[in-house]
């Protein structure tokens, strides 16, 4: 069989044996009149009316269909129904369907319908048989006649018929075409090819296609080729058709005997006429040939007897020869297929064949690799890189560039790395050796292409472009920055290449506000060093409500009523790059606390601490103006500085203003004492003691420490101390005396003093000498009283009751008070019974005292809160000895006459107690006792 030129391989490998043997077993004695195949079965129909069915498994399952000879089978795909043709007793064309997942009583397919056939003529015989999805059917017969059918194939009434007739030759094959806009019917005639537009009903119209014909079983019908949609087998080539009309067509000689196509594969079973001494003589057989029309080979060729049917089911072809014998076609995997390729360094095939069954990419790349490998190899390096090219995505660049180093292979190594970068797939080091490549090939106005054209879609890394640029040429770098607004990289260049500070200032002012601060943030200390006074004011308006440069001051969105968002940096942020430049930072400060006077507190610290080195490195004019600025500051009460950390920096820096402002506003008053006292300003001294005395009177007595330390301290001073002591008793004489001892003080100078507190204390003698005489004449009569009871009898002569005023009456009840009672009156008025009612409320009075002195002698804490806030501490010391704090507890009983002794006792112990404590002050042991608490308290 003469063939075209077409790639020859075997792809196929041929199975004799696969049903072993039940076909030909099953058909023995059966003449095969027809075939089909779909739905997971074989169906073979025969001269005598039975239809066999085979399964997967071989097994076959017989049974009768028609009463004459079985003309056309056709097993619908995705279908269990079954469509034959038949003759009947009479001769006469019979179309049944059978469903083959149904049975009947005998196990044989039930049938669905039965329909007789009407062709134009008598005597013409079914032919040809094309049936597409359950809903049309055509049945073509010999003398040309078409009978087309339209509805449910499965249901008796549902069905349509017409007639197309327009040719009396013997139909040879029919085949549906349906696309998304209209249907055909492709007809085989033995004479010629035409079809059928039966898109819309009862208005079919012919379209001729050829005028060639073909054998019955030599045309085909596939979806899966999109220039052959119907096939035609005839003696000097394949015609492929389309509705379109006539398309490619393949050489391959001889008389064909049957077609049969699966997926691209083209089963062709044709004669093969070999010389034998002239045409009489010549031998004839038949080969069976595989075509891949896709990929345009020749993937399978073997002589074959003769040839019943080939059907395509399972993946296989099954062929069925003579003698009802089954052979069967089965591809190798891809794998196998692409090693013998390889094998041959057919790489271009393998591709070919990898793409066609959808290999995936890594396994295209791994061909691609060693396709070009062997193209390497071969000095082919224009296609080496070409099929390098295809494995980028999977294959490290390394690989390759290694091969193309070598000077003489740069412009293959240049196109590779165009391509990587096309891909997005490129590092620095490969943006890098491209640029090297521009250079060494003196392609400098590609590599302005690669980095700097307008208009072009980004095939590489920027940053790593502009890095490797900028080591070529800044400007050209500076440019690419600018171009694709790398603002860090323009920034970065113009710094540190050009120096051009005052424009790259220029240039952040006309960035977006996140853009403009993170630079500042980067490049502030730079700038802050080269141009201070530039950097400082841009700060300034960053810090502020920011809008870049060329912008309008007024955003058109503000007329909307939309709230926009402020765009103002942090100052705390900035401060640290001022480190160098602190009256730069003075200024910057100061802008932000007046642009917002509640900054936070790092802020105002930070400005504080500014003030005061500027000013204790500064002169006297620069001095007096930021110490103003500090006291203005420390006076604002907006001002959010932290007081403690001002005044560690106050007086870090020496600067009393400051510190002097902060105690007083602190009510620090004692630290302003000591500060005064350390610098030996008495003035101020006085006049802290003036102002602040009447609040807190210790600071008197702080100041006389003061100068009794100092020598130098003026007379005047102590003089008008001593006069506040003495006149508000602040401390006790023999305290200031005490304190005066070490000190340089003349007797001169605590003269007035001490005359006024001899003077005063001599006045309190005499009242105190008074009292001591009022209160013994007291405690002699309560002790004659007392002696009159305990010796003499006591003579009751009251006539009147104490609580009613009546004449007494017996029984009546006296008290030794000399009160006396009914005793009715008694036991209505009285509290208790042993008790005066009159007496009653007094003696309560006393007891109570007695209780609460009782009390007192455990509330030390007490005494000592009161001690200290005390203006006389001599005074509530002798009210307590006066309460018997200091005393042996008293125990005291319930009678009431032990009550009365207690009571008289206890007021002769108490009387006149603070005035002999005063006489007694300067004795040894009570002075050493006072001496204990005024020592601790004064």
């Amino acid at each position: 069989m003469a063939f075209m030129e077409w790639r020859r391989f075997t792809f196929f490998d041929l199975n004799k044996s696969i049903d072993s043997g039940k076909i030909s077993e099953a058909l023995k004695g059966s003449q095969i009149t027809t075939s089909s195949s779909g739905h997971n079965n074989l169906v073979f129909g025969d001269a005598e009316g039975f239809v066999h069915l085979a399964n997967r498994s071989f097994d076959v399952s017989t049974f009768r269909a028609h009463d004459g000879k079985v003309n056309c089978v056709h097993h619908i795909q995705h279908s269990s129904f079954l469509v034959t043709v038949g003759e009947d007793e009479g001769g006469n064309s019979i179309l049944r369907v059978w469903d083959t997942e149904k049975k009947d009583k005998q196990g044989s397919p039930s049938s669905l319908r039965s329909h007789r056939l009407q062709p134009g003529g008598r005597g013409a015989t079914v032919t040809a048989l094309a049936v597409h999805q359950n809903q049309l059917v055509a049945v073509g017969h010999s003398d040309g006649t078409i009978l087309l059918q339209r509805g449910d194939v499965g249901r008796e009434r549902a069905t349509k018929q017409v007639v197309l007739r327009d040719s009396s030759d013997s139909i040879s094959g029919l085949a549906f075409r349906i696309t998304a806009r209209a249907m055909f019917l492709f007809v085989a005639t033995t004479a010629g090819s035409f079809l059928y537009n039966i898109t819309t009903k009862d208005k079919e119209f012919k379209q001729n296609l050829d005028s060639l014909g073909c054998e019955r079983n030599c045309c085909v019908a596939t979806d899966c080729i999109p220039e052959c949609n119907f096939i035609i087998g005839r003696t000097d080539a394949v015609y492929c058709y389309t509705p379109e009309g006539r398309g490619p067509c393949y050489a391959i000689e001889g008389k064909k005997k049957l077609l049969q196509i699966s997926r691209t594969y083209l089963v062709v079973v044709a004669e093969d006429r070999k010389p034998g001494g002239g045409e009489e003589n010549s031998i004839t057989s038949l080969t069976l040939t595989v075509l891949d029309l896709q990929n345009k080979f020749l993937v399978y060729t073997a002589p074959v007897r003769e040839v019943q049917a080939v059907l395509s089911e399972w993946g296989y072809f099954l062929v069925l020869t003579e003698g009802n014998n089954l052979l069967a076609l089965a591809e190798k995997d891809v794998q196998s297929k692409l090693s013998m390729l390889f094998k041959k360094n057919l790489y271009d095939v393998a591709i070919r064949i990898a793409k066609s069954q959808q290999y995936d990419a890594e396994g295209l790349s791994d061909i691609f690799r060693q396709y070009g490998d062997h193209l390497y190899s071969k000095g082919d390096h224009s296609g080496a890189i070409e099929q390098y090219i295809k494995t980028i995505d999977t294959l490290e660049p390394s690989y390759i560039i290694r091969k193309f180093l070598d000077s003489q292979l740069i412009e293959y190594l240049t196109t590779y790395l165009q391509a990587l970068h096309k891909y997005g797939l490129a590092g620095e080091d490969h943006t890098t050796l491209l640029i090297n490549c521009y250079s060494k090939l003196n392609r400098t106005d590609k590599l302005r292409e690669f980095v700097l054209t307008k208009d072009r879609d980004l095939d590489f890394d920027v940053d790593t472009a502009i890095k490797v640029c900028r080591q070529v040429s800044s400007a050209d770098a500076l440019t690419l920055a600018l171009k694709h607004r790398r603002h860090d990289w323009y920034v970065k260049i113009q710094l540190e290449d050009k120096q051009e500070y005052k424009k790259v200032l220029e240039y952040i002012s006309e960035l977006p506000f996140h853009d403009a601060e993170a630079n500042m943030k980067k490049y502030g200390p730079l700038l802050l060093k080269e141009a201070p006074q530039e950097t400082t004011d841009f700060l300034k308006k960053l810090c502020s409500n920011y809008k870049p440069k060329g912008e309008p001051l007024i955003d058109p969105r503000e007329f909307d009523g939309s709230r926009l968002e402020e765009n103002r940096a942090n100052p705390e942020e900035f401060i640290h790059l001022f480190l160098e430049n602190p009256d730069m930072l003075i200024q910057f400060l100061e802008h932000s606390i007046q642009v917002d006077p509640h900054e936070s507190n790092l802020v105002y610290n930070t400005l504080v601490e500014q003030y005061l080195q500027v000013w204790e490195a500064g002169d006297m004019e620069e001095k007096r103006q930021l110490g103003q600025k500090v006291i203005m500051l420390l006076q604002n009460p907006d001002a959010n500085y932290d007081r403690a950390q001002t005044l560690i920096l106050c007086q870090l820096h020496h600067f009393s203003d400051g510190l002097l402002y902060l105690y007083e506003d602190s009510k620090m008053y004692q630290h302003m004492m000591r500060y005064y006292a350390s610098s030996r300003d008495y003035e101020g001294l006085l006049a802290c003691c003036r102002k602040f005395g009447g609040q807190e009177p210790t600071l008197w007595v702080q100041a006389l420490n003061a100068c009794s330390k100092d020598s130098g301290a003026p007379a005047h001073v102590l003089s008008e101390i001593l006069l506040v002591i003495e006149k508000d008793r602040l401390l006790p004489p023999l305290l200031v005396i005490d304190a005066l001892a070490s000190s340089s003080a003349t007797l001169g100078d605590v003269r007035s003093y001490l005359l006024g507190v001899l003077k005063g204390e001599e006045e309190m003698t005499k009242q105190e000498q008074a009292l001591i005489e009022k209160y013994s004449a007291e405690t002699r009569a309560i002790r004659q009283q007392i002696n009159a009871i305990e010796t003499s009898n006591v003579i009751f002569r009251a006539n009147l009751c104490n609580a009613c005023n009546q004449h007494l009456e017996m029984p009546s009840i006296h008290f030794l008070c000399q009160h006396s009672f009914h005793q009715h009156c008694f036991q209505s008025c009285s509290e208790s019974d042993h008790e005066c009612p009159v007496c009653l409320p007094n003696n309560k009075k006393i007891m109570d005292i007695i209780k609460s002195q009782e009390q007192s002698r455990s509330l030390h804490e007490s005494f000592h809160s009161q001690l200290e806030r005390a203006q006389d501490g001599f005074s509530l010391v002798a009210d307590y000895f006066g309460r018997g704090l200091f005393n042996n507890p008293v125990t005291t009983a319930t009678s009431p006459g032990v009550i009365q002794k207690k009571i008289i006792e206890s007021a002769k112990d108490n009387i006149a107690s603070e005035a002999r404590l005063r006489l007694m002050e300067g004795s040894s042991g009570n002075f050493i006792c006072f001496k204990k608490y005024a020592n601790k308290y004064f």
